[in-house]
């Protein structure tokens, strides 16, 4: 497949029914949501499926990822709700907000055309977990309260923290309807996956839910005057096209604006380069993503969403993931997405009015269990104390404080572990590397340490390398190799498999390992501190 030119005639003969049909099922599972991100991260409604459109109808064009769905994200809902607060709040935050939201954007395309997409290998594994473990607890603590039917009015204002401590009280004073909506909803969600018929597999349990809850919201009467108060019926504003970005907040919110765009460049591009990665292991054809290219594709998408009135967008690793499912093979999928949403919004808003956000609440609330699941929690146990102190102070300081600190907290703490364990800052860098070449194979001894912040570095000289058979990299003489090392090497093995070469890790009989675990990290010694 030509993996530069999206109007392949041939490609596109070969592959617009799977792409046609993927794109149709996904975009059933994008419709609810956007309209859930969008709402909860206090744009109006409507503008998370035009995010979605633009994503389709705009990047799919330009993408560097072949799979990848793009739309708005619910790992970005906790920024983007907090910019709109910090601006003001309502339609001027809003406004204002989509002024960050632009020259974010903006600078996300010269990332790109620099070519900085690596730098996403410098943040530890661990910190990035307990940072998407932090989104989902964020998530839960406001959404949980909407789905029981408490006035929204109460949330107003509240930090994560405060809101975790208000849901015993929220069980004593919910709406007896909305909350039965909400349960219903996340019944859905969790019993569908498990049925294991086939046909009932294809079918996007949240649709199902979209569905329902109207049904059970007419039950309810939830139009009535007596619910007005409550808001339970989602207002999805109006979708029309035109400039609604403000970039008075320049001014204004100086310290919030810079602030703000700090987070979405940093959390938004690296939340879409992971989703690339996963993808890419999950393409039956083995494409590799250019990051580089996504990303200028990416801030091209964000900056016509912004100026329009939209959300930040990434490749949303949900949507994507059930494209690769459904039998997507290339970038007309995400284009075919955005068609069908546009068709959606069209003709389904009187339809799209009678959606309870009890049953939003449940889809989101349903997304932040998956990210703060307890699998994460016992995984990063299963890594070691060090990595679960890393992973667990980097999802704390995001709760207490925000994400960025919470982001750079975790970096520290990796940091501080690995001098204790006898690294100095000059080996953290950059990496001592010793190459031997053999007729068939190359041979690396690591003479330091092998971590997050001097990766950049290693797989810079293992790009340069000539073909060989065989990579043996001999950490015998490192002093720590850590747990984004493993992960790291480990991606570098299966894709250098699939060009049929061998990629080997030796010399760890000496080390000591966090835990039992085969990526776990690796101290030497001899050389502890």
């Amino acid at each position: 497949m030509n993996k530069n030119k999206f109007f392949d005639i041939q490609e596109i003969k070969e592959n617009w029914k799977s792409d046609l049909m993927s794109g149709f099922l996904v975009s059933l599972i994008a419709l609810p949501l956007c309209l859930g991100i969008a709402g909860a991260s206090n744009f109006p409604p409507i503008m998370g499926v035009m995010t979605a459109i633009v994503g389709g109808l705009v990047v799919a064009w330009f993408a560097g990822s072949q799979l990848t769905i793009k739309g708005p994200a619910a790992g970005l809902i906790v920024i983007v709700a907090g910019c709109v607060d910090a601006m003001g709040g309502g339609d001027a935050g809003w406004h204002l907000t989509l002024g960050v939201v632009v020259v974010a954007a903006l600078i996300q395309i010269l990332l790109g055309v620099f070519k900085v997409a690596k730098f996403a290998d410098i943040f530890p594994v661990s910190a990035v977990h307990g940072l998407l473990a932090a989104i989902g607890v964020i998530i839960i603590s406001r959404q949980i309260h909407l789905l029981l039917g408490e006035d929204p009015a109460t949330l107003k204002g509240k930090e994560p923290i405060e809101l975790l401590e208000m849901i015993p009280h929220a069980f004593t004073v919910f709406n007896t309807s909305i909350m039965i909506i909400g349960i219903v909803s996340l019944v859905i969600l969790f019993l569908m996956p498990m049925i294991k018929i086939s046909w009932v597999k294809k079918i996007p349990a949240a649709l199902v839910v979209l569905i329902a809850s109207v049904f059970m919201a007419k039950y309810f009467h939830l139009n009535d005057p007596e619910f007005a108060q409550l808001k339970p019926l989602i207002n999805p504003g109006e979708f029309h096209i035109g400039m609604n970005v403000d970039f008075s907040g320049v001014w204004s919110h100086t310290f919030v604006f810079v602030e703000y765009i700090i987070m979405f460049v940093l959390i938004g591009s690296l939340e879409a380069l992971l989703s690339n990665k996963a993808i890419d292991m999950m393409d039956p054809l083995r494409r590799k993503a250019d990051n580089n290219k996504d990303l200028v594709a990416l801030g091209s998408g964000n900056a016509v969403s912004g100026f329009l009135g939209g959300l930040p967008m990434i490749s949303e690793i949900a949507r994507s993931s059930a494209n690769v499912m459904n039998g997507g093979r290339t970038r007309w999928a995400n284009f075919f997405h955005g068609i069908f949403l546009l068709l959606y919004v069209v003709a389904l808003t009187p339809l799209i009015k009678m959606v309870p956000v009890a049953a939003l609440s449940a889809m989101l609330i349903y997304v932040g269990l998956r990210l703060a699941s307890a699998k994460e929690f016992r995984h990063a146990w299963a890594l070691g104390k060090d990595q679960f102190v890393i992973f667990f102070g980097t999802m704390l300081m995001c709760l207490l404080t925000d994400l960025l600190i919470g982001v750079f907290t975790g970096v520290f703490l990796e940091l501080i572990i690995h001098f204790v364990r006898g690294m100095n800052v000059k080996e953290a860098f950059k990496a001592t590397l010793h190459i031997d070449y053999d007729d068939d194979d190359v041979r690396i001894k690591a003479g330091s340490a092998l971590v997050f912040t001097n990766l950049m570095g290693v797989k810079k000289h293992l790009a340069e390398l000539p073909e060989r058979k065989k990579i043996i990299i001999d950490v015998s003489h490192a002093k720590v190799v850590d747990h984004t090392a493993f992960e790291t090497l480990h991606h570098l093995e299966e894709e250098y498999r699939r060009r049929g070469t061998e990629l080997h890790i030796v010399g760890l009989h000496e080390h000591k390992r966090s835990s039992d675990h085969h990526h776990s990290a690796a101290y030497h010694p001899r050389n502890k501190k």
